[in-house]
């Protein structure tokens, strides 16, 4: 099986991982309602290509991790936040999600962050499990945070030491 490259995004990308990021839109992990048309830019000031990394397999686009600093305080710039993870249906099984979180470790500790955290929704078990097997823990709750599709849904706040 063919290994994932993992790099840093270019603004070449945008329109790729647009269409990946509408592609893979799910009530399982979005918070926002599906996106349509006009369809917002994928890259902006917030989230410029140099806050994502990408995953190729065969040469072509199959996944993407977004990582920021959590705020812009300086009190907190050891910490790295895990934005948004997506990987194409047709890769799915293949690492890519597990390549991702790892170059994200990486990534993060070559800027200097000592801990590395994400969001996800309570009733998303399979990126719950995923994150877990990559080093993750529950470190706090909100619940009932979302109201999606009628059900209240908790917001999980999960973390990791980049210093073990």
């Amino acid at each position: 099986m063919t290994e994932p490259h993992i790099r840093p995004a270019r603004h070449v990308d945008e329109a790729a991982l647009a269409e990946l990021d509408r592609d893979v839109w799910s009530p399982l992990h979005a918070v926002q309602p599906r996106p349509e048309p006009p369809f917002a830019p994928f890259f902006d000031p917030g989230n410029p290509p140099a806050h994502h990394l990408v995953a190729e397999l065969d040469g072509t686009l199959a996944g993407y991790l977004r990582l920021a600093r959590p705020t812009r305080l300086d009190c907190n710039a050891h910490v790295r936040q895990i934005r948004g993870l997506a990987v194409a249906h047709r890769a799915r099984g293949r690492g890519i999600a597990r390549a991702l979180l790892r170059a994200a470790a990486e990534e993060s500790r070559r800027q200097g962050a000592r801990r590395l955290t994400l969001r996800v929704l309570g009733h998303n078990t399979p990126a719950r499990e995923l994150y877990e097997s990559q080093g993750f823990t529950v470190e706090g709750v909100l619940p009932g945070e979302f109201l999606l599709g009628g059900e209240y849904v908790d917001d999980v706040l999960m973390g990791r030491s980049l210093t073990e």
